[in-house]
């Protein structure tokens, strides 16, 4: 299924958020990432001045290191483009990320280490979906074959951290029921609806 076919329009600013992860030799993890943004237009800026189209208006990258626990270790900021002098001068700010757990309390982090005037809006916005291509790069599908290298992280009496997280992960569906039959509270519910029925 697709959208349905929209209103005649015309197509003035495109946003890009390109996000990896990556093993490294040492163990640890790389999660990179890169917001850009460009306008379709020729226009003007108070201290940039005439932009072409196409040229950023803001290109910005990042570097977390992190480790198992999803506790980073080093941050490295980069902002190769951006509308204002002023800018570059919030980057070291971001040390202060250091030791935060991206599995705890990851938003509120963010918001306390590089809030408001202590950082920069489109960096504290990147390293929002950073945060989810961690998981999925530290805690995604093990690597088939014998000598994979990503392997689950989840011990077997470990519940994992995404059941009730959304609609498919709901404790008393079918995904967990096949996959995680000891933390499923589908039968509790069936038997929960019957005893009421009595």
């Amino acid at each position: 299924m697709s959208l349905p076919d929209p209103a005649p329009r015309r197509h003035l600013h495109t946003r890009r958020v390109h996000c990896e992860g990556f093993l490294r030799e040492d163990g640890l993890w790389d999660i990179e990432g890169r917001i850009v943004d460009t306008k379709t237009y020729t226009y003007t800026e108070p201290f940039r001045g005439h932009r072409e189209p196409g040229s950023e208006v803001h290109d910005m990258a990042v570097r977390l290191t992190i480790d198992d626990d999803l506790v980073v270790h080093a941050i490295a900021v980069d902002m190769p483009a951006v509308p204002y002098p002023t800018c570059p001068g919030v980057k070291r700010n971001f040390q202060r990320l250091v030791g935060a757990c991206i599995a705890r309390g990851w938003r509120r982090s963010v918001n306390e280490a590089v809030g408001g005037t202590q950082g920069c809006t489109h960096v504290r916005e990147l390293l929002f979906p950073m945060a989810t291509v961690a998981f999925q790069t530290v805690m995604g599908w093990a690597e088939d074959g014998p000598d994979g290298v990503c392997k689950s992280t989840l011990s077997e009496n470990e519940r994992p951290m995404f059941i009730d997280g959304c609609h498919s992960w709901a404790a008393d569906g079918e995904v967990v029921a096949t996959l995680y039959p000891r933390f499923s509270t589908r039968a509790a519910a069936a038997d929960s609806n019957d005893s009421g029925g009595d």
